[in-house]
């Protein structure tokens, strides 16, 4: 049987459907920057959105006046397409096509954010090189926020299976590293009326980890 090639799915996906007519679409990610707020992130933090590709947070964080912001994503269509629709303001972002489940960190970042990649880890050893990358990958006291489909959430998403988490399930997946914050469910409408329920954490890297 063919491996299955996760790059060009995602950029198959990204080169045949516009942003609004992808189901994660946001025109204002609300719950992410909601959690930004509310953990005062400073507007010098060093920040990576993973799996970021074409959302518009990176252009909402700019506009709040965040300097050192990375995206990451797999599709390099995704990255291509978020550069294009912020033309000259996307030379303020630092941009890496890599895939999440691989990605090595060549620094450290006072914010992790990720909504909706870490859910299509669904292998231990993906979801532990992740998870490995992340603890190495944030600063003493940094932030780690992930969103993900939940136990009421969809089973596939765009044509992938996914993994679904309760707010316990995802405590205990990171707990290893990360004391957490706090959990909250929401509900995503999509582009096209239906809901999708997320959970969403954060977690904070201790200055030691015993």
């Amino acid at each position: 049987m063919k491996a299955f090639d996760k790059k060009k799915h995602w950029n198959s996906i990204y080169q045949s459907k516009a942003a609004n007519e992808v189901s994660w679409y946001e025109q204002t990610p609300a719950t992410s920057l909601a959690f930004f707020n509310q953990l005062q992130i400073s507007r010098t933090a060093k920040i990576i959105d993973i799996g970021g590709g074409d959302s518009l947070l990176a252009d909402h964080l700019l506009a709040l006046g965040y300097e050192h912001i990375t995206v990451l994503d797999i599709s390099e269509t995704a990255i291509q397409k978020a550069k294009k629709r912020l033309g000259q303001q996307a030379n303020r972002v630092h941009w890496i096509v890599a895939d999440a489940a691989h990605f090595k960190s060549a620094e450290q970042y006072d914010v992790w954010h990720d909504r909706a990649a870490f859910h299509f880890l669904t292998s231990d050893q993906d979801i532990s090189n992740y998870i490995e990358t992340a603890q190495k990958g944030i600063v003493p006291n940094g932030v780690l926020i992930v969103g993900t489909f939940s136990k009421q959430g969809p089973t596939t998403c765009s044509g992938i299976k996914i993994k679904q988490y309760s707010q316990r399930s995802m405590a205990d997946r990171f707990k290893a590293f990360f004391k957490k914050i706090q959990c909250i469910t929401i509900d995503h409408r999509t582009p096209f009326n239906t809901l999708q329920h997320f959970v969403f954490c954060s977690f904070r890297k201790p200055a030691v980890i015993n």
